[in-house]
């Protein structure tokens, strides 16, 4: 990859739909972190027993909905009746989790951009790759903005580039382990996505040296933000939708 080549990713991208100013994951957090002039958003994305993509962080439900027990154990049908708004605050109460198709269509009719964290229930890491990738080459045209998909998992990653190697993929990182930047080249990602607390300059340099983007989570600090935006970052997901609003 060429870093000449036009980077289609806004700098800004508001994490989980709106950071934590809205049940995260949810479209009232995507038309939340919208209204402050985001065009970007990362999401976290799982599948259900039956093989709906959904969106959820956790491996199980009870920390910001009224289910409980592993997600992926139970049928969308069953997902999809769930609270997934009361824990944030009384005002949302009743929101649901949100599909995989109901986001899609939120980003796509408003021409915004998406990150699409594959977050697989464990045991499930190769079927959730390749069932994200094949559902974003399905959905997305040719000329739209292609979802970036990211993950922890290298299981998901490859299986993500098995099914559909043309979609852009990223490497999630929470330490600098060695060998990182090869495994995001043997996995043919576009970026690496790492915590903002392992890079500088010279990292972000090399990402750049071997033909990589490099984008960072999570940035809630005004001056964190400067000093990586001075050192060449390419992405900064952040919570503060409000703080760094992109309105005009």
């Amino acid at each position: 990859m060429s870093l000449d080549r036009d980077w289609p990713y806004p700098l800004w991208i508001a994490h989980r739909g709106a950071g934590k100013l809205a049940p995260e994951n949810t479209l009232a957090a995507f038309r939340l972190g919208a209204s402050h002039g985001f065009t970007a958003f990362e999401c976290d994305v799982k599948l259900s027993a039956d093989d709906v993509l959904f969106l959820l962080h956790d491996p199980t439900l009870q920390r910001t909905t009224s289910g409980r027990g592993p997600a992926g154990d139970h049928a969308w049908a069953e997902l999809a009746l769930l609270d997934a708004g009361s824990w944030h605050s009384a005002a949302y109460a009743g929101e649901p989790l949100a599909s995989l198709d109901a986001i899609a269509a939120y980003v796509r009719r408003n021409h915004f951009a998406i990150n699409l964290e594959i977050k697989p229930t464990p045991g499930r890491e190769a079927d959730t790759g390749a069932a994200v990738a094949e559902y974003v080459a399905r959905t997305w045209d040719e000329d739209e903005t292609p979802p970036l998909l990211s993950s922890f998992k290298p299981e998901a990653l490859a299986a993500a580039r098995a099914a559909r190697p043309e979609v852009p993929r990223a490497l999630l990182l929470d330490k600098l382990h060695p060998g990182w930047l090869d495994m995001a080249q043997a996995l043919e990602c576009v970026a690496v996505v790492s915590a903002h607390t392992l890079l500088d300059a010279d990292v972000i340099a090399q990402a750049h040296k071997a033909g990589l983007r490099m984008l960072t989570y999570t940035v809630n600090d005004a001056a964190e933000a400067q000093r990586l935006i001075a050192a060449d970052i390419d992405g900064l997901i952040t919570d503060e939708v409000a703080l760094f609003s992109t309105r005009g």
